[in-house]
C-alpha cells in the first residue's frame, strides 16, 4: 500500500496517469457509442418522470386501457356561425389528414355507419330492450293501465307532421317503442351528427368536432414535428377558405409540444449561460487559458461520464434529466477551483504536490455529494433517479480527471491574479471581526448581542415557517401555457364536459354480474349527476343490459301483445294483417338476447375500449403483459366534468358496489406526499452518517460544526420558502438533500485548513468563492424554469447555497480557535 501511495503521489508518474485517464476516456466513449447504436435514446416523454404504481391487475389493465384511448388523441374544433360551412370545413380537414396515413390514423367525427349497423342489430333485438320509463307504464300492476300514455304518444307520433313513424316501423313497433332505446343511448344531448360530422355548440357558432390519433406518440420530436406541421398545413388551407373559421385544439400532443419546446430552450439556455458564466468567472479568478481549458475539460468527462453512466443503467436519457443535469456545472467545476486557488496560494507549480495537499478534503467531498445525490435516488420516480446517477457519475468522471490529468496537464505557472484572493481576504477579516465583536468574552454587551441575534433567528424562523405550506400534486410536475388550457376548457364545454384522467372501474367474476353491477352503477352516477358532483359519464350499460333486464323487457312486451295487441290495432288504425307477423316475431325473440361480444364487435373500439374481459389485450392492440392478467370481468366508466371528487369517491364507497374511483393523478400526488415526508427524514439520515464519518478525521465536535452549517441553511431555505410563498413539495425536499451535500463540502474545506491564519484560509474562501458563484449561476437559471418541477429544485438550491457560502467560513473561526487553544494549552 505505501508503494501504492509512493507512486500515486510521485510527480514522475504524471504521464502513467494521463494514459490511464485516456484509455479510461477511449473506453467509456466507446461504451456510450456502443449503448447509441444498441438503441439507447433521449426520452422525452414527461410521464416517464413518474412512479410506477402497483395495482391489482384488473385495474391496472383499466389504466392501460384508458391511457391507450387518450394517448397520441387530438381533438380539433372548427367553430363558424354557419352550420353548413363547419360541416363542409370539416369535411374538407378531415380529406386532408386522410392524405398522410403515415402521421394520423383513426380521423373519425361522427361517423353514422357504426351507429346504423349498431341500430339495426338493436331493431332486431327491440323485445329486450325497453327505456326504465317504458317498463314502468308497460308494468300493468293492480290494473293502472299506464300503458295507455305509450298509446297516446304512439298516436301523436302518427299523426305529427314532424313525428317519425313509417308504415315499415309500425307494421314491427307498432307503440314505436324503439326510437325512444336509441336516443337513450346518446351519452349527450347537446351533440348531434349530420352528413357523418359530429356537431356541437359553442354560443352562437357551431363546431364541428374531428378526432384523429397520432401514428407516432405525441412525445416523441420526430412524431410532434411531423404532426404540428401536418395540422397547421391543414388549418392554413381551411383560413383561406373560410377566413372566420375559429380553430379549437385539445390533446397530449399540444402539451408535449409545449414541454419539449419549453425544455429544449432551458437546456440550450441554462446551460449556455451556466457555461459562460462559469468560463467569465475561471477568467476573472485567474487571468489565465489553462485553467479555463481543464475546467472545461473537466466538464466535458463529467458530462461523458454522466451521459453513458445513465444510458447503461436506465437504456434511455431524460430531456428533463439534461435539464437538472446543468446543475453538474456549478458542482464538478468546484475540483478545478479548489485545485487552482490552492495552486495559487501555495504559490508552487507542481500540480502533484498540489492534489496531495487538496486529495483528502476531496475524496471526502466526493463521497459526501455522491451520498447526497444517490440519496435522491431512493424516490420512486425515474426522472429524478437519473438526475442521481447523471450527476453522481458526473462528479466521479471529474474527480479522476483532476487525480489522473490534472498532474501532467496542469503543471504551469498562474499569473498573478490578485482580485478575487484579495477580496476573499477581506471578507474573512471582516468576518472574523464581526464574530469577534459578537462573542468576545471581555465584551460587556456580549450577552445581548447574542440574545438579539438569536431573538432575530428565531423571528425570521418563525414567521417563515407559520406561511409555509405543502402542496404534492402531480399536476405541478408540468404547467402549459396559458393559452393551451383555455383552448382544451373550451372544446370540453362542447363536448359536454369531455372525459377526466378519473374514471370508474366496475369488477364482477361473471359477464351477468358486471352487467347487472354496471346497471346500479349508472343509477348511483345519476345520482351524482344531479347533485352536481360529475356533469356526465359515459358507461356500457347503456348498450349492454344485463339478461335479467332484458327477460323482464320481453315479458312486459309479451303481456303487452298477448292482452292487448288487438286494442292498439284497432286504435292506431292498423292492419289487422300484422298481428300474426307480431306475434311470430315476439316469440322467435324470447331467448334472442343482446350480448356483449355482438355489440362491442359492431360499436368499435371506442366502445370495446370500456369493457374488460379476461383475455383482454390480444384484441386492443395493447402490448399490456403477462404481469396484468386477471380471472375477473371489468368495465370502465368515463366521467366528465368532475366537480367534487371527494363527495363522488364517498358516495361510490357508501353504494357497496364492486365499483371504485380509479384516480392515478391522485394516487401519485399521494407518493409524492409520502416521499417528500421520507426525503426529510432522509436529510437527517445523512446528517448523522456525515457526522460519523467527519469524526475519525476532525473529531465529533468539529464535525457536528461541519454539519451544523448546511442544516442551519436548510433551516433558512425553508422559512425563505415560506416567505416568497414557494409551497413545499417533493423537489424542494430533494434539492434540501443537494444544499446538505454541497454545503457539507464548503465546510468540510475550511475544516481541512491546516494553518491558524486567516490568509491561509483565503485560498479555500476564493474556491468557495468561485464555486458558490458557479453553483448559483446554475440552479439561479434553473429557478427561472417555466417547468415547476424544475423551479421549485432551483429556487432551493440558490436560497440554500446562497445561505451556506455565507456560513461556511464560521468553520474557519472555530478552527483557527481551536488550534490557538491547543497551541496556549501547550505552552
Amino acid at each position: 500500500m505505501a508503494k501504492l501511495v509512493s507512486w500515486f503521489n510521485s510527480p514522475k508518474q504524471a504521464y502513467s496517469r494521463f494514459i490511464i485517464w485516456c484509455l479510461l476516456v477511449i473506453s467509456v466513449c466507446v461504451y456510450g457509442a456502443s449503448l447509441w447504436q444498441s438503441g439507447a435514446k433521449i426520452q422525452s416523454n414527461i410521464l416517464a418522470m413518474l412512479p410506477t404504481l402497483s395495482e391489482a391487475p384488473l385495474t391496472q389493465k383499466a389504466l392501460d386501457k384508458v391511457e391507450f384511448r387518450l394517448a397520441d388523441q387530438v381533438y380539433i374544433g372548427l367553430a363558424v356561425e354557419n352550420k353548413q360551412q363547419a360541416i363542409s370545413a370539416a369535411t374538407q380537414f378531415i380529406e386532408q389528414l386522410q392524405q398522410s396515413p403515415d402521421v394520423f390514423t383513426d380521423i373519425q367525427s361522427g361517423e353514422s355507419k357504426q351507429m346504423q349497423a349498431l341500430s339495426q342489430y338493436y331493431f332486431d333485438k327491440r323485445f329486450m330492450l325497453l327505456t326504465d320509463e317504458q317498463q314502468k307504464q308497460l308494468s300493468d300492476d293492480e290494473g293502472s293501465n299506464q300503458w295507455r300514455q305509450l298509446l297516446q304518444a304512439a298516436q301523436q307520433q302518427l299523426y305529427s307532421s314532424f313525428g317519425y313513424a313509417s308504415s315499415a316501423l309500425l307494421t314491427q313497433d307498432p307503440l314505436m317503442l324503439f326510437p325512444n332505446n336509441i336516443m337513450a343511448l346518446a351519452p349527450s344531448k347537446r351533440l348531434t351528427s349530420e352528413q357523418d360530422i359530429l356537431l356541437g355548440q359553442s354560443g352562437n357558432k357551431t363546431v364541428a368536432i374531428i378526432i384523429a390519433k397520432g401514428v407516432k406518440s405525441a412525445f416523441n420530436p420526430d412524431g410532434q414535428q411531423q404532426q404540428i406541421a401536418r395540422l397547421n398545413d391543414a388549418f392554413s388551407e381551411l383560413t383561406l377558405q373560410y377566413p372566420d373559421i375559429e380553430v379549437i385544439k385539445a390533446g397530449t400532443l399540444f402539451h408535449a409540444q409545449a414541454a419539449t419546446q419549453t425544455a429544449k430552450f432551458e437546456v440550450s439556455t441554462i446551460g449556455s449561460l451556466s457555461l459562460l458564466g462559469v468560463m467569465l468567472l475561471v477568467w476573472l479568478g485567474f487571468r489565465s487559458i489553462m485553467p479555463l481549458s481543464l475546467a472545461m475539460l473537466t466538464l466535458s468527462c463529467g458530462f461523458l461520464f454522466a451521459t453513458v453512466a445513465t444510458l447503461a443503467i436506465f437504456g434511455e436519457l431524460h430531456l428533463l434529466t439534461l435539464v437538472f443535469g446543468t446543475s453538474l456545472i456549478g458542482v464538478a467545476i468546484d475540483y478545478s477551483f479548489h485545485f487552482y486557488c490552492e495552486k495559487l496560494r501555495l504559490k508552487i507549480s507542481s500540480a502533484t504536490d498540489v492534489i496531495q495537499q487538496i486529495l483528502p478534503a476531496m475524496t471526502l467531498a466526493l463521497l459526501t455529494s455522491a451520498i447526497a445525490f444517490i440519496a435522491i435516488g431512493f424516490t420512486p420516480f425515474p426522472g429524478m433517479q437519473q438526475v442521481a446517477i447523471f450527476c453522481a457519475a458526473g462528479l466521479i468522471g471529474a474527480y479522476l480527471t483532476l487525480v489522473f490529468a490534472y498532474p501532467l496537464l496542469a503543471n504551469h505557472n498562474l499569473p498573478t491574479s490578485p482580485y478575487l484572493l484579495v477580496w476573499s481576504e477581506k471578507y474573512l477579516l471582516w468576518l472574523t471581526k464581526f464574530t469577534h465583536n459578537v462573542t468576545a468574552q471581555q465584551s460587556a454587551n456580549k450577552p445581548l448581542k447574542m440574545a438579539l441575534l438569536a431573538l432575530a433567528t428565531v423571528a425570521f424562523l418563525t414567521v417563515g415557517f407559520s406561511k409555509l405550506t405543502s402542496n404534492d400534486d402531480i399536476r405541478n410536475l408540468q404547467q402549459s401555457p396559458a393559452n393551451i388550457i383555455t383552448e382544451e376548457n373550451k372544446l370540453r364545454q362542447v363536448l359536454s364536459g369531455g372525459t377526466d384522467n378519473q374514471f370508474i372501474l366496475v369488477s364482477a367474476a361473471t359477464e351477468q354480474s358486471l352487467l347487472a353491477e354496471l346497471t346500479l352503477a349508472a343509477k348511483v352516477l345519476s345520482t351524482a349527476v344531479n347533485a352536481k358532483e360529475i356533469s356526465s359519464f359515459v358507461s356500457l350499460s347503456r348498450y349492454l343490459p344485463s339478461k335479467q333486464i332484458q327477460q323482464d323487457n320481453y315479458l312486459a312486451y309479451q303481456q303487452l301483445y298477448h292482452q292487448h295487441l288487438d286494442e292498439i290495432i284497432d286504435t292506431l288504425g292498423l292492419d289487422e294483417s300484422i298481428k300474426p307477423d307480431l306475434l311470430n316475431s315476439l316469440a322467435q325473440s324470447k331467448n334472442d338476447f343482446i350480448t356483449p361480444d355482438a355489440v362491442l364487435d359492431i360499436a368499435g373500439k371506442d366502445l370495446a375500449g370500456l369493457w374488460l374481459s379476461p383475455d383482454v389485450g390480444a384484441d386492443t392492440g395493447t402490448d399490456i403483459g403477462a404481469g396484468a392478467q386477471s380471472t375477473q370481468f371489468g368495465s370502465i366508466i368515463l366521467l366528465g366534468g368532475i366537480n367534487d371528487l371527494a363527495a363522488l369517491n364517498l358516495r361510490v364507497t357508501q353504494s357497496k358496489l364492486s365499483m371504485q374511483v380509479v384516480d392515478k393523478v391522485g394516487e401519485i400526488s399521494a407518493l409524492m406526499a409520502k416521499f417528500k415526508q421520507l426525503t426529510l427524514q432522509l436529510l437527517v439520515l445523512v446528517c448523522v452518517i456525515a457526522i460519523g464519518i467527519f469524526s475519525f478525521k476532525f473529531g465529533v465536535k468539529l464535525a457536528v460544526r461541519i454539519v451544523m452549517i448546511p442544516a442551519s441553511s436548510i433551516l433558512l431555505t425553508l422559512a425563505c420558502l415560506g416567505l416568497v410563498g414557494s409551497p413545499l413539495s417533493l423537489f424542494h425536499a430533494l434539492a434540501l438533500i443537494l444544499v446538505l451535500g454541497i454545503g457539507i463540502d464548503y465546510s468540510l474545506f475550511f475544516a481541512s485548513v491546516k494553518s491558524n491564519s486567516t490568509a491561509s484560509a483565503s485560498g479555500v474562501m476564493m474556491a468557495v468563492l468561485m464555486s458558490a458563484c458557479s453553483t448559483l449561476l446554475a440552479f439561479g437559471l434553473l429557478a427561472l424554469s417555466q417547468t415547476n418541477a424544475i423551479h421549485y429544485f432551483g429556487l432551493t438550491l440558490l436560497f440554500g447555497i446562497g445561505f451556506t457560502f455565507l456560513l461556511a467560513p464560521l468553520i474557519s473561526m472555530h478552527v483557527e480557535k481551536t488550534t490557538r487553544e491547543v497551541a496556549h494549552n501547550g505552552k
